[in-house]
């Protein structure tokens, strides 16, 4: 398998250009690793901005996916949108091709996508589509603590409404098999499933699901050899994961699972979906349109990210 990585520009008007500038000056040894792919003249201004010695000198392979660009900085458009989609286009198809073993990805902007005329609110659901599978899922990796999404971008109101015994047993198989992920290699990983309500329901005084969807979804699973528990309730489950009684906690909403995921810390937090044919890892910050191009940006998590790809990218073909 090739190692080497596809990394996307991100939106123009955000801060995706300067921190991929930034992270390979402060990672060298990626500069021959990766394939860039956005516009050159956007990373050349990008590289003008940077105050590090090897920003000059800074040389990487490019692939031109956008030209003459017209953004403003911290703004969105359907210009900055449609550039962010074209990066990401082509080095999804550089990683379906082989090309590339892994796809790292910067932020976007999920305004500056409508305006593009997108049908997609983000990267998981655009990615699932370029590569033809019905279902991926959502998963964030920290030091101490991962999770997992059954639901991610809706309202509240239509991802409880959406909620079943399949996608919740569908999310946990994920979770069963992101052994390299997780950095498990010898042992399957020890799944706490969250509840939904309150106390998980306390046994039906708050709701209903933790009955009707989410216990007979665990049940399937441990059937089938999966190393599953719960519903727990999801104010203590967290913690309790964190202390190391589970390796990833399968959450039933968005918000549910990425609060205690960011108060974690975002420089070294890794948005990775499961279930494409690739492996793919993001920063877990969004484009930061009120810093963007005031050479305000930290690089940190993208380096953390690119590290982070190295290690499973090496863990998946050992």
């Amino acid at each position: 398998m090739n190692e080497r990585f596809a990394l996307t520009m991100g939106d123009p008007a955000g801060v995706g250009p300067e921190i991929v500038i930034d992270a390979l000056c402060k990672l060298p040894e990626f500069a021959d690793r990766v394939v860039v792919f956005g516009e050159q003249s956007i990373l050349e201004r990008a590289r003008v901005m940077i105050a590090h010695p090897r920003a000059n000198s800074l040389q990487f392979e490019l692939v031109e996916t956008s030209h003459d660009t017209k953004f403003e900085p911290g703004v969105a458009s359907a210009a900055s949108g449609a550039a962010s989609i074209s990066a990401i286009e082509a080095a999804t198809r550089a990683c379906i091709r082989g090309d590339c073993s892994a796809l790292i990805t910067t932020p976007i902007n999920k305004t500056a996508l409508k305006l593009a005329g997108s049908r997609f609110p983000g990267h998981t659901e655009m990615l699932a589509s370029l590569v033809d599978v019905a279902h991926v899922a959502m998963m964030f990796a920290t030091e101490r603590l991962n999770v997992v999404l059954v639901t991610i971008h809706q309202s509240l109101r239509d991802a409880i409404n959406g909620l079943s015994i399949e996608s919740v047993s569908r999310t946990v198989e994920f979770a069963h098999n992101a052994r390299h992920e997780l950095g498990l290699q010898d042992r399957a990983p020890r799944i706490a499933v969250a509840g939904l309500n309150p106390h998980a329901s306390e046994e039906g005084l708050f709701g209903d699901e933790e009955a009707k969807t989410i216990a007979p979804a665990i049940a399937a699973c441990r059937l089938r050899g999966i190393d599953a528990s719960g519903p727990y309730p999801p104010d203590t489950i967290f913690m309790r994961a964190k202390r190391g009684e589970f390796d990833i906690v399968v959450a039933m909403t968005h918000d549910q699972g990425l609060i205690p995921v960011k108060l974690e810390g975002i420089e070294r937090a890794v948005n990775v979906t499961l279930g494409l044919p690739f492996l793919r890892a993001s920063v877990d910050h969004g484009t930061a349109y009120d810093i963007a191009w005031r050479g305000r940006a930290s690089s940190e998590n993208l380096q953390y990210v690119m590290k982070w790809a190295a290690q499973v990218a090496v863990a998946r073909i050992s």
